[in-house]
């Protein structure tokens, strides 16, 4: 009885976490807000406070299953323009996670069964699908509230690592929250000093991100460019995926002949666009492509 209790329950912490992930899908205005708040050292200074805004943003459920939801961000610039955002893949009890250890280096650790029991992984991919961070926990529903909220180790933001380097690594405190509106993305964010093994607070960071639902007619445009441009982006998405499965460490190059992975994968979007190139040597090109980013890397199979 009190298996049957437990696995009822499990059952059903999954069905309501992929309902509360679904809620993460569609088009939406985005706010995005930051503001430094503490410091340990008295001589910091406070960089300015940073808001973007973009009036549509589609999060496309690309791939549903019981358990794992696969959704890619396309951002739509003056309702015609559309850039391929960062993706986020969520699975319900993943065995492992991808630990951000700084300079470009994630190391995979096994979750104990205990530790992932009636869990989802969230996991945020780069705008070229490499990885980027990855965090476990419940969603939750009390007083009223729905959220999922989870500390984890990350690469500097997009909006800071080209123009900074006094610190390593970004200890994110992410609070998805639910609202009628659509949802809020919280932080509660450390950046953090690492040298020589050691790590020691920087600066603290409060970050808000409003998520909310307009009409599907202001995201036309992404769906459109993702039916044309999402068998490109699920070739690149497949072999990623073999890479990071294949490795217990990743070490990622910043650059390769002085180009940046999106680069390359620009230029072979545009020969695939332009019937240059086929799909299967797609594969190949980014395989090869990505083999050359990761280089040095540990295979799991030789630890």
């Amino acid at each position: 009885m009190v298996l049957a209790a437990t696995t009822l329950f499990a059952n059903a912490q999954q069905q309501e976490g992929k309902k509360n992930i679904e809620k993460l899908c569609g088009c939406f205005d985005v706010d995005f807000r930051y503001a430094e708040t503490f410091s340990p050292d008295t001589s910091y200074k406070f960089h300015d406070r940073e808001h973007s805004h973009a009036t549509a943003e589609l999060a496309l459920p690309i791939a549903v299953s019981d358990n794992k939801i696969i959704i890619q961000h396309l951002l739509v610039i003056n309702d015609t323009m559309v850039i391929k955002h960062w993706r986020e893949d969520w699975e319900y009890q993943a065995n492992d996670l991808l630990v951000y250890q700084g300079n470009k280096q994630w190391t995979k650790q096994a979750i104990p069964a205990a530790e992932t029991k009636g869990k989802w992984t969230q996991t945020v991919w780069e705008v070229d699908d490499a990885p980027r961070y990855q965090g476990t926990s419940s969603w939750i529903l009390a007083n009223g509230k729905t959220y999922w909220e989870n500390t984890t180790n990350a690469p500097l933001p997009r909006r800071e690592y080209t123009t900074r380097s006094d610190y390593q690594i970004l200890k994110r405190g992410n609070r998805i929250a639910l609202s009628e509106k659509g949802y809020v993305h919280e932080q509660d964010n450390e950046k953090i000093v690492k040298e020589n093994n050691t790590e020691k607070l920087l600066v603290q960071e409060k970050g808000i991100n409003a998520y909310v639902k307009i009409a599907d007619s202001k995201c036309a445009a992404a769906k459109a460019w993702w039916e044309k441009n999402g068998a490109f982006w699920t070739v690149i998405r497949t072999q990623w995926d073999a890479v990071v499965k294949a490795q217990s460490t990743i070490n990622l190059k910043a650059k390769v002949d002085s180009k940046r992975m999106d680069e390359y994968f620009g230029k072979l979007s545009k020969q695939w666009s332009n019937k240059e190139v086929s799909l299967e040597e797609v594969a190949k090109q980014a395989k090869s492509t990505i083999e050359k980013f990761v280089a040095g890397s540990k295979d799991v199979a030789t630890n």
